[in-house]
């Protein structure tokens, strides 16, 4: 029995795809998609080396391409910040006095206990303040 080159090309392209699933490396898959270009070459008639050549220009080009791309969708900016991370460094209104030992503020549509960060500064009600920190279930702010 003599098995055609593309059939062992998709042989080649599921031996590169198991590593891929294996160890999460996205290289395997690139090489996978390369024999599966050499396995098209084979099945269009065209000899060993030009199957070889379209194997390796396909996977060097999918690195040289596509491994850049996922740097930096993998190095891009910082993730949007959640809870009370998100509420760091936001504006707040003062609804009761707010000193170094408690009061209320509105912050993010919220009623928030609140003290100064500065135990010697007051802030009076309807006043902006900044808060700088979340400490348990009260703000610091200044």
């Amino acid at each position: 029995m003599d098995i055609d080159a593309w059939v062992w090309w998709l042989i080649g392209a599921v031996g590169l795809g198991i590593p891929l699933v294996l160890t999460a490396m996205p290289e395997f898959g690139m090489f996978s998609v390369g024999a599966v270009a050499g396995a098209v070459t084979a099945g269009l008639g065209f000899g060993i080396v030009a199957q070889v050549v379209v194997f390796v220009v396909v996977s060097v080009a999918l690195l040289a391409v596509v491994r850049p791309i996922a740097a930096r969708h993998r190095d891009g900016p910082p993730r949007h910040a959640s809870g009370i991370d998100a509420l760091k460094g936001r504006q707040a209104v003062v609804l009761e006095r707010v000193d170094g030992s408690g009061g209320r503020i509105k912050l993010a549509g919220e009623i928030w206990s609140a003290r100064a960060l500065d135990a010697e500064q007051s802030f009076e009600p309807g006043q902006q303040v900044d808060v700088v920190d979340i400490d348990g279930a009260t703000a610091v702010v200044m």
